[in-house]
């Protein structure tokens, strides 16, 4: 009885401590009057001691909060920070480029904002992500399995906070690098529920854009999308596919003809800007080939020291897309701003859009079988790819999808917004699961393509065909 008296007052204490991290933000620097959509920060502490403290924004559905899905969103890197799928890609507020200025960036509504039919709680998460942060050294050392378990504990505990939300719908969503994480989180929360862990939760499926799923497979495509793009020639492809076998990330370097095509391979894509071909790629000021294994940095391609040495963003002719991000660097680092949106004095020495720093382990280099195990379970699932990503091809994507040998309810089809095409797609179904693949945009595709992508998540949390 003593025992059970104690965990209660202990469970009691950590909600409470929970609560009294919370705030509602009715006015953010650099927009103009007040916010007109619910806007709420917070710190959750998760693990042992609470040790870790994740940072979250909250912001309610535009629609109707009561009855519209819950999302998690997981921006990816790892270490992208939420504020970065918030202003960039989802979230309500974007920035207004005419208008700000290197010392003053302003913000504008983003008018494809999920929120107008979701609430969407963003979360920097591993720690050191964001204004993500541990009191003690050893709590920054991470790795996927262990950012997952933080993040089913800081979901418990914003639940126990927010207990009206229990019953919407729930819907854990991301992109990127969150490919390895969200299928392991999903499969925690759907454990959970099975054994009776508190509190019970609504979950109705996940949404994965341009995921990371197995690394060397998703790097492996990268050759032949490039072929299919045509940035190789049917020679060059047919040779390196002959001469390599196939194999593209673990070369022997005695194999001369693989390496000597791969070498051409690499002249004809060292320019190309990888996360969307079609657009122009930044200058960098050392630029380096990386390796084969997966490294972050090729998909965050901006540091503070190239963008604060850009003259003029909006020069004719010289802008790229991550001259872009340079506002969020200068708006989270702003005193005022994390005055206003409470975040605790000195828990960070400086915001960075995406941290490429971290200590992590990456021990699940693939996250296929989680798919394969979540089939029975009669989720609905979304993944989405850029058909532009050279990142992670859509190729590859598509591959892993085939293997999991679902039965084809709709096949390759176009998809359209304002009766343009958006995209193409597919759907597969075994029982009460069902699957859609959508392409379209390019990395990060709401970045590419936010209207397209506004309709294509608004129709499918409606079970609409997209």
């Amino acid at each position: 009885m003593m025992s059970r008296m104690l965990f209660g007052i202990v469970s009691f204490l950590a909600v409470a401590n929970v609560v009294a991290s919370q705030w509602v933000i009715n006015s953010l620097p650099g927009f103009s009057g007040d916010l007109p959509f619910k806007l709420e920060t917070g710190y959750i502490g998760v693990e042992e001691l609470d040790d870790v403290q994740l940072f979250y924004y909250f912001i309610e559905s535009e629609r109707s909060p009561e009855d519209d899905a819950l999302v998690l969103w997981l921006t990816g890197g790892p270490g992208c920070s939420a504020f970065s799928g918030l202003v960039f890609e989802i979230g309500p507020l974007s920035f207004d480029y005419a208008k700000s200025k290197r010392d003053s960036p302003k913000l504008k509504l983003n008018p494809y904002s999920w929120t107008k039919v979701a609430n969407i709680i963003f979360v920097d998460e591993p720690v050191g992500t964001g204004f993500s942060y541990a009191r003690s050294p050893e709590g920054f050392n991470i790795s996927d399995t262990l950012a997952t378990a933080e993040l089913y504990n800081f979901l418990q505990k914003w639940l126990k906070a927010h207990p009206r939300f229990l019953k919407n719908p729930l819907y854990i969503m991301g992109d990127s690098y969150s490919g390895i994480i969200i299928p392991i989180l999903v499969q925690q929360i759907s454990d959970g529920n099975e054994v009776g862990r508190e509190p019970p939760m609504n979950l109705k499926g996940y949404v994965i854009g341009n995921p990371v799923t197995n690394q060397h497979d998703d790097l492996n495509a990268r050759i032949p999308f490039a072929h299919l793009k045509g940035l190789l020639s049917d020679e060059l492809y047919e040779s390196t596919k002959k001469n390599c076998k196939g194999e593209y990330m673990i070369v022997d370097p005695s194999n001369a003809p693989c390496v000597d095509d791969l070498k051409v391979f690499a002249e004809c894509t060292d320019k190309i800007f990888a996360g969307q071909i079609l657009e122009p790629t930044c200058q960098n000021l050392s630029p380096k080939r990386r390796g084969s294994k997966w490294d972050p940095e090729a998909l965050n391609e901006d540091s503070l020291d190239l963008l604060q040495s850009i003259s003029n963003l909006h020069e004719p002719g010289r802008w790229c897309r991550a001259y872009n991000y340079l506002f969020s660097y200068i708006w989270a680092n702003d005193k005022s701003v994390q005055k206003a949106l409470h975040i605790r004095e000195g828990s960070i020495k400086e915001w960075v859009r995406c941290n490429v720093s971290l200590v992590y382990t990456h021990d699940v280099l693939s996250s296929l079988n989680y798919h394969r195990n979540l089939i029975k379970k009669g989720y609905q699932v979304l993944i989405y790819s850029g058909d532009h990503d050279m990142s992670i091809p859509y190729v590859a994507t598509h591959a892993w999808i085939e293997t999991l040998n679902l039965t084809v309810d709709s096949d390759w089809r176009p998809w359209f917004v304002d009766g343009q095409i958006a995209g193409f797609t597919m759907q597969y179904t075994w029982k009460k699961y069902c699957l859609t693949f959508a392409t379209g945009g390019g990395h990060t595709a709401p970045e590419y393509k936010p209207s397209e992508c506004l309709a294509m998540i608004d129709r499918w949390l409606s079970y609409y065909p997209l």
